[in-house]
C-alpha cells in the first residue's frame, strides 16, 4: 500500500458514520423504474480518474477487462474525482459485473468460510457470505447491485496510480473492510489515523456526489440502484439489471 498524507485535507471532514447492513428483504421490495440510461466504460475517463479491472486482471471466469457503469454513474465519479485534493486520484476496480461473475464471488466466499466454520449452519454462512457478496440475482424485480452498473468499487491511489493505505485489500472479507472500522477503535497510531483519514477523504467526497456506501466494505459506493434507494431514502430505484450483449451493442453504436 502506498502512503500519501491526507491528514491536511480529512481534518476537517466528519467521522464516518456507523449504519447496519442493509436488510436485504426490504431492499430487494424497493420498487424499480427503469431510466433507460446507457452505459459507459470508465476507461474513456480523463484524469483524475484511473481505471484497474480487478477481477479481470486477477483472471477471476467470466470477468471483462473493463469497468462499465451507467452515465449518471459515470458523471458523478468524475465529479467526485475532481474534489479530491492535488495528487490524489480516483481509482475505479470494478462497476458492471456479470452474473456469472457475481456467482462466483458468492460460492468461493461461501466455501471459504464454510471451510473455517464446518460446524455453521447454513443460515449463518449464508447471513456471513451476505455480508460482503450479494445473493446472486438476475430478477427483474431484484438484481445484484454490480448487475444493474449503479453499484461501482473504488479506492484512492497517488498520480502514479499507486493505491493508498485503507487498511485492509480491495474485496477482503475481515471486519476491518467495515467502512466505519476505524472510527470505532478510539486513539490510533499515526498509521492508522492516516488510514481512518483516507477511508474519510473517500467517503466523504463519493457522498457529496450522491453515493451511497455499504457498511460492511469501504470500497463499495451505489448510484442509482436498490441499495442507494435503501440508504438514501428514495422511493425508488432508477437502474434495473443489464446484459452483457446489451452493453455491447450499446458501445459498438456509439463507437462506429
Amino acid at each position: 500500500m502506498h502512503t500519501i498524507s491526507t491528514n491536511a485535507y480529512s481534518a476537517d471532514l466528519a467521522p464516518i458514520p456507523s449504519l447496519s447492513g442493509p436488510e436485504w428483504p426490504h431492499v430487494s421490495h424497493i420498487a424499480i423504474q427503469e431510466c433507460g440510461e446507457r452505459l459507459l466504460p470508465m476507461s474513456l475517463a480523463p484524469s483524475p480518474i484511473k481505471v484497474f479491472p480487478a477481477y479481470a486482471r486477477l483472471g477471476i471466469p467470466g470477468a471483462i477487462p473493463e469497468c462499465f457503469v451507467r452515465e449518471g454513474v459515470y458523471r458523478a465519479l468524475l465529479a467526485a474525482a475532481r474534489s479530491l485534493p492535488p495528487g490524489v486520484h480516483l481509482l475505479v476496480l470494478d462497476g458492471w459485473r456479470p452474473w456469472r461473475v457475481q456467482q462466483y464471488l458468492f460460492d468461493t466466499l461461501h466455501e471459504a468460510i464454510h471451510h473455517n466454520h464446518p460446524n455453521a449452519a447454513e443460515d449463518e454462512l449464508l447471513a456471513r457470505t451476505r455480508e460482503f457478496v450479494s445473493l446472486p440475482s438476475r430478477d427483474p424485480a431484484a438484481p445484484s447491485p454490480h448487475l444493474t452498473g449503479g453499484a461501482v468499487d473504488v479506492t484512492l491511489c497517488d498520480a502514479d496510480g499507486l493505491p493508498l493505505d485503507m487498511g485492509t485489500l480491495f474485496d477482503e472479507a475481515i471486519p476491518a473492510s467495515h467502512t466505519d472500522h476505524f472510527e470505532q477503535l478510539g486513539e490510533l497510531p499515526p498509521s492508522q489515523q492516516q488510514v481512518r483519514d483516507n477511508r474519510r477523504l473517500l467517503y466523504h467526497a463519493m457522498q457529496q456526489q450522491g453515493f451511497t456506501n455499504l457498511p460492511s466494505e469501504w470500497w463499495h459506493f451505489d448510484l442509482g440502484d436498490q441499495l442507494w434507494a435503501h440508504y438514501g431514502g428514495h422511493r425508488q430505484a432508477c437502474y434495473g439489471p443489464a446484459e452483457l450483449d446489451t452493453i455491447e451493442n450499446r458501445w459498438r453504436r456509439q463507437i462506429s
